[in-house]
């Protein structure tokens, strides 16, 4: 090793191969493009092997560059958790936060709390990734990610926000208009709400014992956002079966009515809404926005 900054040129490589190209690695690191370029090619140079082999379309490693890649990100990641873990002893909220939820979530809960956090820490940034997908906080290097339903054993750190309840709503036009379902059976003759992509994403199974496409010929609306179909519902398209954080406050308002069929068997589940974190010593950034968030939320929740 002949060049002092291997180490940082190491942690591009990195970045580099796991956002897949140098311009996404560019855009995390706020750097250009063609700077990644040239901290790659050193380290190349340093070790005398290619690690990347570069065409117009995609990055592929070389068996050096793999080999490289499996070695340096657990180095990179332990010395990460060691920095965090020690940090920890320090009180200050500093630094980069790295969250991943739902899209909904984190634009109705998550961005009330961190504009409050920012008035009192100006020295605290937040990375705010808006997904669908199940975030890995281990893989991602994410501080913290928001996952809902029944918790999976794992050597993740959770805390509990709040219960995971689905219920079903309509709007009162759409219930004045074609009545009030009585029972699963009457509310497969009802103009249903469903996610666009997934299988049975809603869990309409657990009212039918199918999906809803498969239990109703009406399913009237379709969408891939739980503010469409929430939306949807209040404008009187249809029964509508969501997250109570989803559709609880529009209930509260009046816009939609909860319709409590079979005594809603389907919440009998321990379900619920949960912080998880990799590190076992959260630093003080992670403490600050967690107490803030079970805050916000309430207990019982908001939207209850």
């Amino acid at each position: 090793m002949k060049d002092p900054r291997f180490a940082e040129h190491l942690a591009v490589y990195v970045d580099v191969v796991r956002t897949g190209s140098f311009s996404a690695a560019s855009r995390r690191r706020a750097v250009t493009p063609s700077a990644v370029v040239r901290q790659i090619d050193a380290l190349e140079q340093d070790l005398g092997v290619a690690l990347l082999v570069r065409s117009t379309r995609a990055l592929a490693l070389t068996d050096a560059g793999r080999h490289l890649f499996d070695r340096a990100q657990r180095l990179l990641d332990d010395l990460a958790d060691t920095h965090a873990e020690v940090a920890a002893f320090d009180d200050a909220v500093t630094g980069t936060l790295r969250i991943a939820c739902f899209p909904t979530f984190g634009k109705r809960y998550v961005i009330p709390v961190l504009a409050s956090l920012a008035r009192d820490h100006p020295d605290l940034h937040v990375e705010l990734d808006l997904t669908e997908r199940l975030a890995d906080p281990v893989a991602e290097r994410l501080d913290l990610v928001v996952r809902m339903g029944e918790l999976q054993d794992s050597s993740l750190i959770a805390t509990k926000l709040a219960p995971l309840n689905r219920i079903l709503v309509a709007s009162a036009f759409y219930l004045e208009r074609y009545g009030t379902p009585g029972s699963a059976e009457d509310l497969r003759q009802h103009r249903l709400l469903d996610k666009l992509h997934g299988n049975d994403l809603l869990g309409w199974s657990d009212i039918f014992g199918s999906p809803a496409g498969a239990a109703c010929e009406r399913v009237a609306f379709r969408s891939d956002d739980f503010e469409a179909l929430n939306g949807a519902a209040a404008s009187g398209m249809g029964v509508a079966f969501l997250p109570s954080w989803v559709s609880g406050m529009a209930v509260q308002s009046g816009d939609l009515v909860r319709l409590s069929l079979e005594g809603e068997r389907w919440n009998d589940r321990s379900s619920g809404i949960y912080l998880l974190r990799a590190l076992q010593v959260p630093s003080a950034k992670i403490r600050a926005f967690s107490d803030a968030l079970k805050t916000h939320i309430g207990t019982p929740p908001r939207w209850d």
